[in-house]
């Protein structure tokens, strides 16, 4: 059985909850998922992965959370050449900035993003959100 490292960091716990909807669509599809907070995973749980997820909301100036996402995903950047990657964040502000330019960092190191852009939702996700999110969990479990 395929596993779904799903690495996620979260100040509110609505990225937490992005994070657990994503696995219930992994376990939904058949696969085991694995949900990490950023200060508990390393780049080598992700180096035999050929698929996972990354979810970070957008802090500051639309940017990854600096102190242990973004160190995080500096350290990752080098080995995503080839991997398919769910992106997914939730926000308080802004025009999702942060989120494009996480999609295009992850494409210019080699990656796939799974359906060509993260998943991003201003606040607590919805039900509409929730149920992308499992989907991309799905996609995700087939990749694995």
């Amino acid at each position: 059985m395929s596993s779904v490292k799903i690495v996620y960091w979260s100040g509110t716990g609505n990225t937490e909850a992005m994070a657990q909807a994503v696995a219930d669509g992994v376990k939904n599809a058949g696969a085991e998922a694995e949900v990490i907070p950023v200060a508990a995973a390393s780049v080598a749980d992700l180096a035999s992965a050929k698929a996972f997820a990354l979810g970070c909301p957008s802090m500051g100036a639309e940017q990854l959370e600096e102190g242990e996402m973004e160190p995080f995903m500096a350290d990752l950047e080098s080995s995503l050449g080839g991997k398919s990657v769910g992106l997914f964040g939730s926000y308080g502000w802004g025009n999702q900035e942060w989120m494009r330019d996480w999609e295009e960092r992850c494409k210019n190191a080699g990656a796939s993003v799974v359906n060509g852009e993260g998943i991003a939702f201003l606040g607590a996700p919805d039900d509409a959100t929730v149920s992308a999110l499992q989907d991309l969990g799905a996609a995700l479990a087939t990749l694995a």
